[in-house]
């Protein structure tokens, strides 16, 4: 039985967490950190980490980056794998998370969504074939997204740029270019509209030819999901590191 701590079990991921795991024979919620400690799934909630004395496999958190250095202490103290997928980490606290993986696992992503991450293999792969390919990238998200453009996007393009023979120029906004598209560029482009979760698109327009790779998330579930597939996989992790879905996926692949 794979017993799991939800860090920000009261919130929108967390309870989705809590609902995919229920359907899950052999994965128990033995406890939940809150920043309000109030128990709406049957088991224990914990303002402070350190209050929880029982037994667990991994901590996944879904909360908030003030969280980090409470949920860090208890992960190393305790000896918890760690799965991060809260966002938003300030350089100081990415150092806390590298001090954190010298001493215990601690995965890390910053999408937990296995086909996102399965497209960022591909994205490198057709990268590396299609190099004198124009690349450009589109990101759609909802109305109420604040930062542009997203994460994901940016991982895309990081995952583009380490697969190709030369340094590319990420192009934000053409309407202030006035130029024909320079060969080396990568377009980055944002769309905000209703409800729409998170979609991403890489075009590679070549010469009469275009090839198109295309990731849509229907809910945030899917981003749940993937952390339980995380958390499945730091449990049996026995080494301290820094972990990530390749890890995972490759894991996954076996």
């Amino acid at each position: 039985m794979l017993k799991i701590i939800v860090s920000g079990c009261n919130g929108h991921m967390g309870q989705s967490v809590i609902s995919i795991c229920s359907d899950i024979e052999d994965v128990e919620i033995v406890a939940g950190f809150n920043r309000t400690p109030v128990s709406r799934n049957g088991f224990p909630v914990y303002s402070d980490p350190m209050d929880y004395a029982g037994e667990a496999d991994a901590v996944i958190d879904f909360s908030n980056p003030a969280n980090l250095t409470s949920l860090l202490r208890f992960s190393v103290e305790r000896r918890v794998p760690a799965v991060l997928c809260t966002t938003g980490y300030s350089e100081q606290q990415l150092a806390e998370i590298e001090a954190a993986s010298r001493k215990v696992p601690v995965f890390k992503s910053g999408n937990m969504s296995l086909g996102i991450n399965l497209m960022l293999h591909l994205v490198r792969r057709a990268a590396a074939v299609l190099k004198d390919f124009d690349i450009e990238i589109v990101e759609r998200h909802h109305r109420r997204k604040v930062d542009a453009p997203s994460g994901t996007a940016l991982m895309l393009a990081d995952a583009v740029s380490g697969a190709l023979p030369y340094e590319p120029e990420l192009v934000f906004e053409r309407h202030s270019v006035r130029r024909p598209r320079g060969g080396n560029e990568i377009g980055i482009s944002s769309i905000r509209g209703g409800t729409i979760v998170g979609e991403h698109e890489i075009v590679f327009a070549g010469l009469d030819e275009v090839l198109e790779i295309r990731h849509a998330a229907l809910s945030r579930d899917v981003f749940a999901a993937g952390a339980i597939t995380a958390a499945r996989y730091i449990a049996g992790v026995t080494e301290p590191g820094m972990y990530d879905m390749d890890d995972a996926l490759t894991d996954v692949m076996k």
